[in-house]
């Protein structure tokens, strides 16, 4: 069974209730959607907006206390049976972050004649469609790196996006890109086969310890688009598998979450090298101590 939650208000206090759902709330809300209750007017923040939350299961009481003050009602309905996730995501439209063009197969014309990289993401349960700032962060930070990696670590793949974007960039480097999800590390091979991204060897792993990771230790580059807390958690072992002199590229965390990752990375030897991403989601660039 699927359930559609809605909330209509201003559009700000709509993003934050978004927010909750899909980066505090436990479990996260898979699919969201903002959209104009009046298509015909125009796109302004004020007024006639709405938010809808595609879940399995109602909403819980204990996730609807952790939204806003101001939080207007909502108004919950059951949904015939089809892939509502698809659905809420296929509107998302093309998203332009560093020199890449991220679109779904139904925005292919509109991409056709646009300069840059271009990265076929389809919408799907996998996190990562470009449109979150965390990932368009990630990916212009990306398109900043200079250097090629030789050895490329892709903690939290989601749908593959980073992985793939960096085998567009690089060809040369050998990727390993995990996930704590099944599905997600199936969603992201799909992915780099329709865009051509060959030799990104996926797997399923939490943190680092897997042989697979293991083996191609240490990393030029370790890209983690995960949450604060993992973040935190994983420091050590990130630190073990990065090699010296290697870079890391940190998102998923808030503004307010910051120093309290930087501060442990700091602590474990990294220097913060540039930030990225907006104010409320940085993109952290880092550099494990100095080479030999």
């Amino acid at each position: 069974m699927t359930y559609r939650t809605a909330w209509r208000a201003e559009l700000p206090l709509l993003q934050a209730i978004e927010e909750v759902l899909t980066e505090i709330a436990d479990p996260a809300v898979a699919a969201t959607s903002l959209v104009k209750d009046n298509p015909d007017t125009e796109r302004t923040t004020d007024g006639n907006w709405a938010l809808l939350a595609y879940t399995e299961e109602p909403i819980s009481a204990g996730t609807l206390e952790l939204l806003p003050k101001g939080t207007p009602p909502h108004e919950e309905e059951e949904l015939p049976d089809r892939d509502w996730v698809a659905h809420a995501l296929e509107g998302l439209g093309v998203v332009r972050a560093g020199p890449f063009v991220l679109y779904g197969s139904h925005d292919a014309d509109k991409v056709a004649s646009e300069d840059g990289i271009k990265l076929q993401i389809e919408a799907n349960q996998a996190f990562g469609t470009g449109h979150h700032p965390t990932t368009a962060g990630c990916l212009d930070v990306l398109g900043d790196l200079e250097t090629t990696p030789g050895r490329v670590l892709d903690i939290g793949t989601g749908s593959g996006v980073l992985a793939i974007a960096l085998r567009k960039m690089f060809a040369g480097a050998e990727i390993i890109a995990t996930d704590i999800d099944e599905r997600s590390t199936q969603i992201a091979e799909e992915n780099a086969g329709i865009n051509e991204a060959s030799g990104i060897t996926f797997g399923v792993a939490a943190g680092t310890d897997h042989e697979l990771i293991r083996a191609s230790a240490p990393y030029h580059l370790v890209f983690a688009n995960i949450l604060a807390g993992p973040l935190k958690e994983l420091a050590p072992d990130i630190q073990q598998v990065t090699a010296d002199g290697g870079t890391i590229i940190l998102a998923g965390l808030l503004d307010e979450q910051m120093q309290g990752v930087l501060s442990t990375y700091q602590e474990l030897g990294f220097t913060l090298h540039k930030t990225g991403g907006t104010p409320r989601w940085p993109t952290l660039v880092m550099t494990k101590g100095t080479t030999a």
